[in-house]
């Protein structure tokens, strides 16, 4: 509620100025606040998590909290174990109990339950980059494809499309699996390390062979979560628009966290 005559304001999240009188309201149960997006992660990962990856919080420029979801590891999530439907269920609505006020994710094959999710919380839900699809394609040219790189080809199947909304963009995904690089394996197959450049070379190689194969791609979308921190790097080679998990959440958040607008006219 606000009367603007008694610069009264009833808030129960967003924008907060103590330069105004306010009376504010905190919903029972939210003691943690100041965030507006809740992440939902893996369990069980080993591997080192680097600025820009998702799940490292030094990523953002802006608060946001982090939920593990039990037993959720990166084989059950990748083949969308139907069984974990649930339990990540229960920790999207643990995240809107604490306060969210949207929910996101750090793995792209999140996917596979964005929809079951999106119905089971009255927040909105953003589970994988793959929902950029759409959105992404409607800026191309018609005869213009996407290159995906993901971590997992295999897990990029119809039903994580369908579940993004990406289903009828299936023509114009092109698909690059990084899975058995030799030295990117290590993420997922959690060894507790790896060697960052060679990581890198590997992800730019693969690039390379996507580019030179099709030259109709026309944006490059980042499935993986752990792909951000070379988002710099690849739009460095391939002179073109990247989209990765980084991208969604600083749109999700900004939808979530207007300010006023402050200056000179």
């Amino acid at each position: 509620m606000i009367e603007s005559g008694q610069h009264r304001i009833d808030l129960t999240a967003g924008y907060f100025d103590p330069s105004e009188q306010t009376e504010i309201k905190m919903s029972k149960g939210k003691y943690v606040s100041g965030y507006a997006v809740g992440i939902l992660f893996l369990d069980e990962c080993w591997y080192p998590i680097l600025p820009g990856n998702v799940a490292n919080l030094t990523t953002y420029n802006f608060p946001v909290v982090l939920k593990v979801v039990d037993n959720c590891t990166q084989e059950r999530i990748h083949r969308g174990d139907p069984a974990l439907e649930q339990d990540i269920i229960r920790a999207a609505q643990e995240l809107e109990r604490y306060g969210a006020k949207a929910i996101c994710a750090a793995c792209g094959f999140f996917g596979n339950y964005q929809k079951a999710v999106a119905e089971a919380v009255n927040i909105p839900v953003f589970l994988s980059s793959v929902i950029q699809l759409p959105w992404i394609s409607s800026g191309l040219k018609s005869s213009q494809k996407i290159l995906m790189l993901t971590a997992d080809a295999k897990g990029i199947t119809d039903h994580v499309l369908d579940n993004c909304q990406a289903l009828a963009l299936k023509d114009r995904i092109v698909i690059k699996d990084l899975y058995h690089l030799p030295e990117f394996s290590a993420i997922v197959q959690s060894r507790g390390h790896f060697d960052n450049e060679q990581v890198k070379a590997e992800v730019l190689g693969a690039l390379a062979e996507a580019l030179e194969a099709d030259p109709a791609i026309g944006a490059i979308l980042l499935e993986c979560s752990d792909l951000p921190p070379y988002a710099y790097a690849i739009q460095q080679y391939s002179q073109l628009p990247v989209y990765d998990f980084i991208s969604m959440i600083n749109w999700v958040h900004q939808s979530q966290s207007q300010k006023p607008y402050v200056g000179f006219i």
